[in-house]
């Protein structure tokens, strides 16, 4: 048995814009700077679906892709999500904030605000970092505001899909 599919159909950033201006609500999207373990990718977007982000946009490059191990560890979240793949991660920050959408970048320097006292309430894009590298410098600059998640225990970090998952929690929290 053969079996052929077609490509994941992406869409375009405005369709995600379109769908939070059609629910009346402030847009939430979650942006990837360079993640590329598919079970990362796939955890955030079940996430994501859960917490009613309006779209996902992805770097083309150096990024992982929407293949049968995302969707499989999304658990079928990606059937209900726009996702976007740009060229240009930088420059779509910038189309954002054009839009009036805060940035907002997790970043776990100590000099970072902590999570409970960012203003998570209105048009808002969260970026989350590699696994390894963190954000990276220019993204990191473009954010409008950084956010750490504060730790007591030994580990310095968590892993990108569960600090991505307890920021768009906080997010859907502060949005009631």
């Amino acid at each position: 048995m053969a079996l052929e599919v077609e490509e994941y159909p992406y869409v375009d950033l405005e369709t995600c814009l379109t769908l939070a201006r059609r629910a009346s609500e402030p847009p939430l999207l979650l942006l990837l700077d360079h993640l590329q373990d598919p079970q990362n990718l796939g955890t955030l977007m079940r996430t994501a679906e859960a917490m009613g982000v309006h779209g996902i946009i992805l770097p083309d490059r150096r990024s992982a892709r929407i293949t049968p191990a995302v969707s499989n560890a999304s658990a079928g979240a990606v059937e209900h999500l726009n996702i976007v793949q740009v060229t240009n991660l930088n420059r779509t920050i910038d189309e954002l904030k054009e839009e009036n959408i805060w940035v907002a970048g997790l970043d776990g320097a100590p000099e970072v605000q902590p999570l409970e006292k960012a203003a998570l309430g209105g048009a808002l894009a969260i970026v989350v970092g590699s696994e390894s590298e963190g954000l990276s410098r220019l993204t990191r600059e473009k954010c409008d505001f950084l956010v750490r998640l504060p730790m007591q225990g030994q580990v310095e970090s968590l892993n990108a899909a569960i600090a991505g998952s307890i920021v768009l929690y906080a997010v859907r929290r502060a949005r009631g």
